[in-house]
């Protein structure tokens, strides 16, 4: 009997597996081995979910609310974030607008396949958040991918994207706190994208906002729709719990925007997900709605973790590092060690290879930029202990002084 031909769906042609998922298994499994793995490659909070939020969710289990909701999101929690979105961003958002979903990347997901069509364009700044270019592929869509290098913060010009609209623009994305640079878009900034959207009415904007409580150094997160309000036809706020709540595993993400759009992505999760979890809904009710006094605290803490990573690293020979505004991430540049060569003989010529140098002989996991569009970078999440994120940079200083030039 022949065996069937399980190829792939064409479609998957363009799609890359995780890079990011990939080298945390390989660190995971040099621990599991007995080696002394620091890991920094993940973008999970090391803090836990909020004893709160924590009981909502158990009085909603022993509530038996355990059954099917309505797609877009049971009417408490919609409400709940329609009351967070007038509270902190000043946003009038009707349930219509809102929908809910399994996490931010199920939203982002849903948005592309309700409404990119084959040969249509998302522009996508880079470097960017690794599942960005390649759901847009999915959707058969083209990621149109603009470098925005260290020099102008890796932020995106107006005259960049000005010159990346096309007439086959569907989208730009816009992410700020950025993964994987920390970047933020000012209100001025954006200000100014505004200026260049107002001129292409075809082109919708997806704003992630995923990590807009955790700002640095008196920095104030500012929505596109903040400065520019005259667009909220044309944009989608994408947020959830997953950073700030310490909630990565409750898979909880919302959309706030046309309602037209939300509709149809309504129908993409009807037949997909159908809904969001209801304990993490009941538990989402909770982390918007509950106190958030602790939010300052846990930025306190990153901004301080992130002064420690960037003031190490940026004494390690061949690596340079800007001070980031937000998120929990540092996005070094490690251009001063390619071409180099290891003591067992390699040369590095790429960041992969030098994050595999830092994982395979300094038992440090951190994330090579080719993951995020723009080399030759590595993203460190400095979502770990002062103790781990001090002697994973010693390592890295140790890994970069090791390195000879290449005879």
């Amino acid at each position: 009997m022949t065996a069937p031909d399980h190829k792939p769906a064409a479609r998957l042609a363009h799609v890359r597996p995780s890079m990011i998922l990939g080298l945390v298994q390989k660190a995971r499994q040099l621990a599991s081995e007995g080696h002394p793995v620091i890991e920094l490659g993940i973008g999970e909070p090391d803090f836990t979910t909020p004893d709160h939020i924590k009981q909502a969710a158990i009085e909603a289990i022993e509530r038996d609310e355990t059954r099917y909701t309505i797609v877009p999101g049971t009417v408490p929690m919609r409400e709940a974030i329609a009351a967070k979105l007038k509270r902190e961003n000043d946003l009038d958002c009707d349930l219509a607008d809102i929908t809910v979903g399994g996490g931010c990347k199920s939203i982002i997901f849903n948005a592309m396949m309700a409404t990119v069509s084959p040969g249509d364009e998302v522009i996508i700044p880079a470097p960017y958040w690794s599942s960005y270019p390649d759901i847009v592929a999915m959707a058969e869509g083209v990621p149109v991918v603009v470098d925005c290098p260290q020099s102008q913060r890796f932020l995106i010009s107006p005259a960049q994207l000005a010159k990346a609209i096309t007439p086959h623009t569907r989208w730009l994305v816009l992410n700020s706190p950025s993964n994987p640079t920390g970047g933020v878009y000012s209100a001025e900034h954006l200000e100014r994208l505004a200026k260049v959207l107002r001129a292409h009415p075809h082109v919708a904007i997806l704003s992630d906002d995923i990590y807009e409580h955790l700002m640095f150094n008196g920095h104030r997160f500012a929505s596109i729709l903040n400065v520019a309000p005259d667009l909220k036809d044309r944009v989608l706020i994408v947020n959830g719990v997953s950073k700030v709540f310490a909630m990565t595993g409750w898979r909880l993400g919302y959309a706030a925007g046309p309602s037209q759009i939300i509709k149809q992505m309504n129908v993409v999760q009807g037949q997909s997900l159908t809904h969001a979890c209801s304990i993490s809904q009941a538990a989402g009710i909770a982390a918007l709605s509950g106190p958030t006094g602790f939010l300052a605290t846990r930025s306190a803490s990153f901004q301080k973790r992130r002064d420690i990573v960037v003031d190490a690293l940026n004494v390690a020979q061949g690596i340079s590092c800007i001070r980031p505004e937000g998120a929990f991430y540092v996005y070094p540049d490690c251009s001063g060690v390619i071409g180099k060569m290891t003591p067992a003989g390699r040369v590095i010529t790429s960041d992969i290879e030098f994050c595999t140098h830092l994982l395979e002989d300094h038992y440090v996991s951190a994330v090579p930029g080719a993951a995020f569009g723009l080399s030759p970078h590595l993203r460190i999440s400095t979502a770990a202990s002062e103790e781990n994120l001090r002697e994973a940079c010693a390592r890295i200083a140790a890994a970069c002084a090791d390195l000879k030039e290449a005879s």
